[in-house]
Formats: structure tokens, C-alpha cells, sequence
């Protein structure tokens, strides 16, 4: 069974099949802004429409970041740290383990810490839950995180392991963990699940555990300065209500091709064509201004353009998965860049996403579609990201859309009705005909790690803090 076909969300991380299309403007510098008029904000289960206000909120956010955050829970080895940006790191070692790799059959002891946070009771019973965590993870450590919940009939899902993840690659291959369920939820790669939303079941409450590791007999230490989640219960909908634009407006966010990738590094789950998610990551990256340094990009073939795209496709890459698209591994990638943090979450409408274009903060969103579904795109597929930079005077996106021939036909112009709906449904119809599943508004969100009062308040208005 292909990626495509797994009976979950995640198999709309599967790589996008597209076609030659052609178009788009010459790439842009980042940081510039160009306006139109502003609209109204809201909170998370909003539209900003008098209606939606009323709607019951879908989305629940929550994330420990603070000094008094990481002094909460319970710890035992870590500690936490003040400053600019604070975080948690270990102060001694709780004990010792030996951890042998899937990937590469080594096994290796190591010195670990651990840190759980109290119990978040989620404002929206969920059916659905995202971990997403930001962190500095120096060669010879490393960090696990879990996710541990209460269902709504008083009872408790196992510890399930939501990512082993290092930045780099030298001392284990990052990776989800498969085959995870208790009978009444899974973990699909990256995302807890309910297996049966309809029998009324929802996780109301959960907890996270960072276990870091370390090098036995050094002072070596993981700092992670964000950890959280994202719980949702978006109904199930092959359509969703029209919205009305409220901003006009683009964002400068530099323009990268996944197509011009193809064939390279095909370790990397088979190479360019699949690349649609770190390729996106990279545009918004470069776009805050974040940059690697020649060292970083040495081993990338010098005859490749655009190396960086390359980069982040290895150093995203899930090595269970087997490919790119592993949602928190790419919000966590991008927090290894000075100055920046990120988390995956939903968003419930276009006016949400204008909010955050209109702060200048441009969005990564998630969708699928058949190729008739979405006006110019010239291709289909079973899922694929692409970053929404702007809106323009008649309300239609405007999105850098990596599965494009070349960097100068990136930039796109989508109609907003058709795209709306394809990102913000829960349900579709496949090439055969057959039910499918939809994001239901799913995307990354990177922004600086000290955000303008602007950007807070957009930040905010979507549930995000």
C-alpha cells in the first residue's frame, strides 16, 4: 500500500504527482510588505464573522515556553534556564539507556534526563492531536517526545512516542515510531488519532514528556525552548462556507522549485519532485532571514542550485516515513535558525490567514486536490504544501507554489473559493471517485522568537501564543 492510500490524515503528506505549468514573476526580496485594506481580527474558531463568532472554537493550542512554564511539571534531572529565551536543559543525569537505532542497527548508551508537563485539559475535547517542539540539540544529544491522555470515558491512552529527533543525523537518524495504538487511537507518523470519531470518543486532557539525552560522562545538553501541542476536532465537511476578503496585500518571500530537485538525493525520499514541504520550510526561512553558512551546505553537490533546498530536505527527513513531510520535524527545523520558533496548527478560515499576512507572517498550508479542483495548477494530488504569501485585490491567494518548473514560476495566483476549500475541508473525492481525507485547514506557522506587538496580536487572534 502506497503512502497515497493509508486510511489516515497522514497520507496527505504523500508526494505530490504534478505536471509542467507555467507563469509567475521574478523572485522577490524578503522583508517587504505591500498593502491593502486590513480586516477584522478574531480568536481560534473564528472567521470574524458576526455567524462564525457564534461557531463552537475546533482548535486548541497550547505550549510551554516560559521560565515558570519549564519550572512547572515534574522533573527529574532537568533544570530550567532564564534569559532571553528560556528553556530546559539537564542538570544531571536521571540515568543511563541503551538505544538501538532502527535505521542503523548501532546501539549506543546514553546519559538522559526527563521533564513532564502538567496535565493541559483541552478546550476542545480533540480527535485529533499535533505535537510540535523547538530546540538546540548540539552533536551528542538528542531529545524523545510523548504523549500521554485522558479519554472523555475517565480512562488513559499508553505514553506514545511522538518523535526521536536530533537537528542533525550524526548520532541518530530522527524518526516517528509506527505501530503505536491501544485499540481506541493510533499515531499515524505525527499525529495522535481517534480510530473511530464517530462513536463519540475524544482525548480531553494530555501531558508531554521531553526525555533528553546525552553523551555518558559529558556536560553536554538538548535546550528546548517550546514544546506544545495542537488538539482539534474539525467536523466533517466536503465543503466549506464561502468567506469574505477582508485584505489585500503580499509578503516578499523568496521563490525555490522543488521540480528543478528531481533526481537529486533520492535517499531523501526519492528526491526533488517529493520535496514540497521542506522546500516550502526553506522560502519561509530565508524570508525571516535565515541563512546557512557555506561549511552547512558543503556536502551538497556544488554543481545543485539552490543547495539550501537540499539541506532541508535532509535534515527534515523521517526516517521512518521515509520522506520530507513530517509536520513537527519541519516546525522544529526551522527553530534551529537564530531568532526563530514554529509549530504546526489549524487554522479555521482565509480571513485567519489574511490576519497573518497582514502582520507579515506567511504561512505554509496543507491541501489536496484533483487537478480540475484548483485553476491553474496543472496537477493533482493526494497532498502537498505550499506557502501562502499574499491576497490580492479580489480576495484570491497568492501562493509560492514549489511545484513549479522553475524558481521564476513559483509565485502563483489561486482563486479563493476553489482554495479554500480544498485546504480547509475534512473530505474530497479521489481520482477514482472514492472518499478521501482533507487537512481541515492544517499548517505550519514560523515567526520570530520575539514577535512585533503587531504579530503577537495576529499570533493571538488564530489561538497561538
Amino acid at each position: 500500500m502506497s503512502r497515497a492510500e493509508l486510511p489516515s490524515r497522514r497520507a496527505l503528506l504523500a508526494a505530490a504527482v504534478v505536471a509542467t505549468v507555467a507563469g509567475g514573476a521574478s523572485p522577490a526580496s524578503a522583508g517587504t510588505l505591500t498593502t491593502g485594506t486590513t480586516g477584522t481580527t478574531g480568536t481560534t474558531g473564528t472567521t470574524g464573522t458576526p455567524d462564525a463568532r457564534r461557531a463552537a472554537p475546533t482548535v486548541d493550542n497550547r505550549a510551554w515556553t516560559s521560565y515558570t512554564d519549564w519550572r512547572g511539571g515534574t522533573a527529574e534531572g532537568t533544570r530550567a534556564v532564564s534569559g532571553a529565551r528560556p528553556g530546559l536543559v539537564i542538570a544531571r543525569a536521571a540515568g543511563t539507556t541503551d538505544y538501538t537505532d532502527p535505521h542503523t542497527g548501532r546501539t549506543s548508551a546514553w546519559e538522559y534526563a526527563r521533564w513532564t508537563s502538567p496535565a493541559h485539559r483541552l478546550d476542545v475535547p480533540a480527535t485529533e492531536v499535533v505535537p510540535s517542539w523547538n530546540a538546540h540539540t548540539p552533536e551528542g544529544t538528542w531529545l524523545q517526545v510523548e504523549l500521554q491522555g485522558s479519554y472523555s470515558d475517565g480512562t488513559d491512552t499508553p505514553w506514545y512516542v511522538m518523535g526521536r529527533w536530533a537537528a542533525g543525523d550524526q548520532d541518530i537518524r530522527r524518526t516517528s515510531v509506527d505501530d503505536q495504538g491501544d485499540g481506541r487511537s493510533s499515531v499515524w507518523t505525527d499525529t495522535f488519532a481517534i480510530d473511530d470519531a464517530a462513536s463519540g470518543l475524544r482525548l480531553v486532557s494530555y501531558r508531554l514528556r521531553l526525555t533528553l539525552h546525552r553523551r555518558p560522562g559529558t556536560r553536554l545538553t538538548p535546550t528546548v525552548w517550546r514544546v506544545g501541542a495542537m488538539g482539534s476536532d474539525v467536523p466533517d465537511r466536503f465543503t466549506v462556507p464561502a468567506s469574505t476578503p477582508r485584505f489585500a496585500g503580499e509578503l516578499a518571500v523568496p521563490r525555490y522549485s522543488q521540480e528543478i530537485h528531481k533526481g537529486q538525493y533520492p535517499e531523501y525520499d526519492n528526491g526533488g519532485e517529493a520535496w514540497c514541504s521542506p522546500t516550502s520550510s526553506q522560502m519561509i526561512i530565508e524570508y525571516w532571514g535565515g541563512r546557512l553558512t557555506e561549511e552547512q551546505l558543503s556536502w551538497v553537490d556544488p554543481s545543485y542550485a539552490d543547495p539550501q533546498v537540499c539541506h532541508a530536505a535532509r535534515y527534515t527527513y523521517d526516517h521512518q516515513y521515509e520522506g520530507c513531510g513530517n509536520w513537527p520535524f519541519n516546525a522544529a527545523y526551522a527553530a534551529t535558525f537564530d531568532g526563530l520558533q514554529g509549530l504546526v496548527t489549524r487554522l479555521r478560515s482565509l480571513t485567519d490567514l489574511e490576519q497573518l499576512i497582514a502582520a507579515g507572517i506567511p504561512v505554509i498550508t496543507s491541501q489536496s486536490f484533483l487537478e480540475e479542483e484548483l485553476t491553474g495548477a496543472g496537477y493533482g494530488t493526494a497532498g502537498h504544501l505550499m506557502t501562502v504569501i499574499g491576497f490580492t485585490a479580489d480576495g484570491d491567494v497568492i501562493a509560492n507554489d514549489p511545484a513549479s518548473d522553475d524558481n521564476e514560476a513559483v509565485r502563483r495566483v489561486y482563486r479563493r473559493r476553489e482554495w479554500e476549500n480544498i485546504w480547509l475541508r475534512t473530505k474530497r473525492y479521489n481520482a477514482s471517485g472514492k472518499p478521501a481525507s482533507g487537512t481541515g485547514g492544517v499548517c505550519y506557522l514560523y515567526f520570530p522568537a520575539r514577535p512585533t506587538p503587531r504579530q503577537r496580536r495576529a499570533l493571538a487572534a488564530v489561538g497561538v501564543r
